[in-house]
């Protein structure tokens, strides 16, 4: 029963990581970016739940803040800054975000010094279900379900929606959809806005899950790229199976040796670069 209660816990802390790898994929499936200041962005939301809470509002609550703020981050990061070196090699973007993962790094420890701060949820944090021998952590379960219900949201959205038709479009054929009358320019920006709003997500419930300082930011971006290059760069869904085979190789691993953790999964994330690079979960142009 032992192992049952690893796997559950290694599927639900796949929930986490899928929010982190969703961002990512999302930007690179439209644009052809990667972000390396993905995991400061993601605590950057962390901090930012934090002041929010400064008010008097509870962690899952500052979402209605963090949300809109790194929206509009993202927004404005992609018109102001990522929109000029597009198209001019793989190594401008890189180094531009590069840039700014310093610059959070820096920012975030000069505002709150370098101590380890959470985010403090209450009894929400050790709340649980038990169903016979199987105990499930109550948050765990909601960041899985938030996961879930994002996946859904952006699957309806690229489907069902003309705006997300054209960011399916942008992804597909710039240069044609730029001769149909889409603003290709116009289309990244609401991409990275729209990957920074998820970011925001992960941050918070991160921020409630465990403790957090200015420097995890990268830990937090090699999880993400173990993610989607498990599930497939590009893929929604894809990226929630990556995130639930990493957390059970985790998992699983730390059952065996509490130093395992983290090696698990890398050992896992590398097997499917031998074995696929692609992805189990490659991208479909339906997807």
């Amino acid at each position: 029963m032992q192992w049952v209660n690893t796997i559950t816990q290694g599927i639900l802390l796949g929930g986490l990581y899928a929010l982190f790898g969703t961002g990512l994929s999302l930007i690179f499936g439209v644009m052809r970016l990667v972000n390396l200041a993905h995991g400061d962005f993601i605590v950057l939301a962390a901090y930012l739940s934090l002041m929010a809470m400064a008010f008097g509002l509870h962690p899952l609550l500052t979402l209605f803040v963090v949300i809109p703020i790194l929206f509009l981050l993202g927004v404005l990061l992609q018109r102001g800054v990522l929109n000029k070196v597009l198209g001019e090699g793989l190594m401008p973007p890189l180094v531009i975000t590069f840039g700014l993962s310093i610059l959070v790094q820096n920012g975030l420890q000069l505002a709150f010094s370098a101590d380890s701060q959470d985010l403090d949820a209450g009894a929400l944090e050790t709340a649980s279900m038990r169903f016979s021998e199987v105990t499930i952590g109550t948050f765990p379960l909601i960041t899985f379900i938030t996961a879930v219900v994002i996946l859904v949201a952006l699957q309806l959205f690229f489907n069902r929606t003309k705006l997300g038709q054209a960011f399916r479009a942008t992804s597909d054929d710039p240069g044609t959809a730029e001769l149909m009358g889409i603003n290709s320019r116009q289309i990244y920006g609401w991409a990275m806005g729209l990957s920074l709003a998820v970011v925001a997500v992960a941050g918070v419930l991160l921020g409630i899950r465990t403790n957090f300082t200015p420097t995890i930011g990268p830990a937090r971006l090699i999880f993400a790229f173990e993610t989607v290059i498990i599930g497939g760069l590009g893929s929604i869904w894809g990226t929630l199976a990556g995130g639930i085979i990493l957390g059970l190789s985790q998992n699983i691993g730390a059952a065996l040796d509490p130093t395992w953790f983290q090696l698990a999964g890398h050992i896992v994330t590398l097997l499917v670069l031998a074995i696929k690079p692609s992805g189990l979960f490659a991208r479909t142009r339906d997807a």
